[in-house]
């Protein structure tokens, strides 16, 4: 039996806004691909300005009559003049079809070139009858209000815009500005509260838009350079939080990790091992990265653990380095690693150090392609210690030596 949370709250009352929020505790893998046990939110807004009522999104497919019970508590859906497109990705828009039905298809859909085609080839062209296609940073009355649209794209489809009211300075953003997670409040307002959630936030930028990752520095400064996140009074997300008693914190939150900016002293430190020969080696390495008062972050596959590679992905922004250990595995790379090491390649690929420690039985394998993957992309190969079979102490030393490598390539 589905037991998930519906939040029908009001905002403000000038204009007469309110979130329509549904806490999706259900869900396991977003995407079908990354794991969250923490949850996710899908938030839509509905405001009524003069003549008019605008919606900003829906919700996910599943669940459209919640979503049709919830909107129909603040207004007939036949009233809806307006619906504001931002992004077309079904968690956003899987309810749009049925409610346009409810709507009789009076309501004119607003977004971008990208969005129109996109709904089109999800929902047919009936959708998109009435569709008013934006060009960046077109101005259009609605009401007794002004919305600036501006064009986002690759944050994370080509098709994503968010919209500015211009009177009120508020900032609708779609899956800019989200994370994963159920906050156990609608906004920002507890400090608790935040904190706990931002580490989703780092986690949903990596596995959903890292590929695009240098967009996310690119499209915040576009934004930076119109003069309105610093001047905005609310930033409200299709995920999460809203931010009003701090907007500017999410977009800063999200810059530094499209940037990489790294956690002082935190390494991220992820091995595969299967018979503790990697564990070995890594423990010497855990405990020489200490003595340098670095803070490794671990992650481990052994017979024991099997960790989430989105937990793993969103470790990686904030590291000041890498360190990577590898078991040869039918002459390659050890599976596990090898599914963690190609998503991390292409999900948060940063300018930073790695060191590859690795360890096989009759032919070493996995060390120079780990290698090869490294020297492909924007990572700084420091160093590869690859050795057979049980670790001696010449082994050891070097190991040493590696890290004390990789601790003076950060200096």
């Amino acid at each position: 039996m589905c037991m998930v949370k519906v939040w029908v709250e009001k905002l403000l009352d000038e204009p007469e806004l309110y979130i329509l929020r549904l806490d999706d505790s259900e869900i396991k893998h977003f995407e079908a691909a990354w794991s969250i046990p923490e949850g996710i939110t899908y938030n839509a807004y509905l405001m009524k300005v003069g003549d008019a009522v605008v919606l900003f999104d829906t919700w996910k497919g599943e669940y459209t009559e919640k979503f049709l019970e919830s909107l129909s508590t603040l207004v007939d859906p036949k009233e809806i003049t307006h619906i504001i497109v931002h992004h077309t990705e079904p968690d956003h828009s899987g309810a749009l079809p049925k409610l346009l039905e409810l709507n009789e298809y009076r309501a004119k859909l607003i977004g971008t070139t990208f969005a129109k085609n996109l709904l089109q080839g999800f929902y047919g062209d009936k959708v998109v009858e009435n569709f008013h296609t934006i060009k960046d940073g077109e101005e259009v009355k609605i009401g007794n209000r002004t919305f600036r649209f501006i064009t986002v794209p690759w944050l994370h489809w080509p098709d994503t815009m968010i919209t500015y009211d211009v009177e009120d300075k508020l900032i609708f953003s779609c899956d800019a500005g989200g994370g994963y997670g159920i906050p156990e409040a609608i906004d920002d307002s507890d400090e608790d509260v935040v904190k706990k959630y931002l580490p989703y936030v780092t986690k949903y930028i990596v596995t959903v838009i890292g590929h695009y990752h240098k967009y996310i520095v690119q499209n915040i400064k576009k934004l930076k350079e119109l003069g309105i996140i610093e001047n905005a009074n609310m930033i409200l997300p299709g995920h999460g939080l809203i931010w009003r008693k701090s907007p500017t914190r999410i977009f800063e939150h999200y810059e530094r990790v499209g940037a990489g900016i790294p956690t002082k002293d935190k390494v991220l430190v992820i091995y595969d091992s299967m018979y503790g020969f990697v564990e070995k080696r890594m423990s010497v390495v855990i405990e020489e990265l200490k003595r340098y008062g670095k803070k490794p972050v671990v992650y481990r596959f052994t017979d024991k653990e099997n960790p989430a590679i989105s937990d793993i992905l969103g470790e990686v922004p904030d590291s000041e380095a890498l360190v990577i250990g590898v078991s040869t595995y039918e002459a390659d790379i050890h599976p596990r690693m090898r599914c963690a090491l190609y998503e991390i390649l292409d999900k948060a690929n940063y300018e930073k150090p790695v060191l590859i420690v690795g360890a096989f039985g009759w032919g070493g394998v996995a060390g120079k392609k780990v290698e090869t993957l490294i020297s492909r992309s924007k990572f700084e190969l420091v160093d590869v210690v690859e050795t057979k079979g049980r670790m001696t102490s010449e082994d050891e030393e070097r190991l040493r030596e590696a890290v004390r490598k990789l601790i003076q390539w950060q200096l």
